[in-house]
């Protein structure tokens, strides 16, 4: 039974950033827009929007928030594995990680 548990707690451990980060609305449409970012923001001059991922201050546009306010939320969902971030210049741009969501949704169907 404790092995069981331990193994459990790891599990929930890995998992608790990522369902943190889920926990807002906010994050969960910034997620919703990466998954499609040619559909859902204009081209850039820096970066491709698939490749490289969309530059933050579209995402703050898009979200008509300040640019800090949007950096936090793309660090929580960076810090949670969600979405990766890449420098260009001056710019991070943002694309979400597939293979961590999909290991994310494997973890919560099983568990829960």
């Amino acid at each position: 039974m404790l092995l069981y548990l331990g193994s459990w707690l790891i599990v929930y451990m890995n998992l608790e950033p990522a369902l943190a980060a889920l926990s807002s609305t906010r994050r969960l449409q910034i997620l919703a827009w990466l998954k499609n970012p040619r559909g859902n923001f204009p081209p850039q001059v820096y970066g491709d929007l698939v490749r490289d991922g969309v530059c933050g201050v579209f995402i703050a546009r898009k979200m008509r928030v300040s640019r800090p306010t949007a950096s936090e939320h793309l660090k929580i969902l960076q810090q949670a594995g969600l979405v990766r971030a890449k420098r260009i210049k001056q710019w991070t741009f943002y694309r979400r990680d597939e293979a961590r969501i999909r290991r994310i949704k494997k973890i919560i169907s099983t568990t829960i």
